[in-house]
């Protein structure tokens, strides 16, 4: 007989994992290493470094190794265990060594063994030599051990990060075939210069990355632009797909589309897209007034100023018959209010859960954890005889689990490419910032003042 303490999760008679207390005993276990990272760094900061796993592959003598080499060697941020900004560690990997992401070798953040020749990459992959990676809001929940798919398909240490932005450095050997997706695979040329996406292993100078992930960086575009479109742009994208607005116009007689965050990356490029597949009203929420002129120069026909301004009186009277679509990544803060809002056949569209998790805080104390456990138990259950007879839908999703999905993926991002060509876009308000300073930019995110996307240069 199975114990109280120690019990498993059924679905469909499979016994799918243990829970300790009916609670996911790898939540347990961050909460624990970030709760160690809160009491260290509060009481006994000089013990730090003992908190600082190193990588199998991180070399111990990086002048030594460079002067062997003759330099040339990946240099990456590496997350050793959940914790605080300490565990944003800059490191060099021994040479041969780069990053990649789960869809090459699941369990796995960098190339298990030196790619040293052309013969060592993958057919359908090439090394990038990346310029400029952006930071996303999941980076941080990354770090404190909260995000799903990073703990399911890599583990410790992890190499963070989606976007990705640089020149071929190296392409492998091709034998010839007729691949479907040759196009996009075997077709780049050492020095191109691209941008695209990889599923972690962004925060590095070299990345293994699929041929297909990448595409040509627009003209008169930065680098640091290129590295500011891809996951937010896919996002908005996707988001707006499942509203029913992609890839066809929507049919319904509701227009009326509210965009929560919509100075923020994902928000940004949702007004645009919005406004080019003909939604109207594209009404904007920002949380600060500095962010209103930024909503209204992306073409939000009405922006809704939270902190000044009563949200959901505002919300209705920009749409008195309520919303077709509206994209919330905020959480329990505003998910039941958002569905309560929407029209019928309106769509409630969930990716993300800010409100839910702590804002301006670089370590997890043991009450964070607490809030966020508060928090976690307000969240609101949808009926779903209420879905029914209001006519109404709630949908989730998160692109980082897509990793099979190429085909949907890579029409979204040759559309995204079409547009930033055509100037129907435009790239996100970057910050950059150098690498090491990356504890910084996860204060930034954090902190929730951020506007548009903060990228990082691998060169600083």
């Amino acid at each position: 007989r199975e114990s109280t303490l120690y019990s498993t999760m059924s679905v469909g008679g499979e016994k799918q994992k243990w829970t300790i207390l009916g609670q996911d005993p790898e939540v347990l276990l961050a909460m624990w290493a970030n709760v160690v990272s809160w009491c260290v760094s509060t009481f006994f900061p000089s013990w730090l470094p003992k908190l600082l796993p190193q990588c199998d592959q991180e070399v111990e003598d990086e002048t030594s190794t460079r002067t062997t080499t003759g330099g040339g060697l990946t240099r990456c941020i590496s997350i050793g265990r959940p914790g605080g900004m300490e565990q944003l560690r800059l490191v060099t990997l021994k040479p041969g060594i780069v990053t990649m992401g789960y869809n090459i070798a699941k369990g796995q953040a960098y190339s298990k063994h030196p790619i040293v020749t052309d013969h060592d990459i993958p057919q359908d992959c090439v090394i990038l030599r990346n310029e400029s990676f952006s930071v996303n809001y999941a980076d941080c929940t990354i770090r404190w051990g909260l995000y799903e798919s990073a703990k399911k398909f890599v583990g410790y240490p992890i190499v963070p990060g989606f976007d990705i932005a640089g020149t071929i450095e190296k392409t492998p050997v091709t034998d010839g075939t007729n691949d479907k997706n040759k196009q996009h695979n075997n077709n780049w040329k050492v020095g191109d210069r691209v941008f695209g996406c990889t599923l972690f292993g962004a925060y590095s100078s070299r990345v293994l990355v699929p041929g297909v992930q990448l595409r040509k960086i627009p003209q008169n575009w930065t680098m640091a632009q290129a590295a500011a479109l891809p996951a937010v742009s896919l996002t908005a994208l996707y988001a707006l797909s499942l509203g029913g607005h992609f890839p066809h116009q929507g049919k319904y007689c509701n227009k009326a589309i509210l965009i929560h965050s919509a100075a923020g990356g994902v928000g940004s490029m949702a007004v645009q897209m919005a406004k080019i597949l003909g939604l109207s009203p594209v009404v904007g929420v920002v949380g600060r007034t500095a962010k209103v002129e930024e909503a209204k120069s992306l073409g939000c026909d009405i922006v809704i100023d939270k902190s000044q301004q009563s949200l959901w009186e505002e919300a209705r009277a920009a749409a008195p018959q309520g919303y077709a679509c509206i994209l919330d990544a905020n959480g329990v803060s505003t998910l039941q209010d958002s569905y309560d809002h929407l029209a019928p056949t309106g769509r409630l569209i969930v990716f993300g859960f800010h409100s839910n998790l702590p804002l301006g805080r670089a370590m997890l104390s043991p009450m964070e954890w607490i809030r966020m456990a508060r928090k976690q138990s307000q969240m609101p259950k949808f009926d779903p005889m209420d879905l029914t007879v209001s006519n109404k839908s709630v949908l989730g999703f998160n692109l980082s689990f897509f990793a099979d999905e190429t085909d949907l993926v890579s029409d979204m991002f040759d559309q995204i490419l079409e547009w930033a060509e055509t100037g129907q876009i435009r790239c996100p308000k970057v910050v950059e910032m150098p690498m090491t300073q990356i504890a910084d930019a996860h204060d930034l995110i954090q902190s929730g003042k951020s506007v548009g996307k903060i990228v990082i240069n691998t060169s600083g």
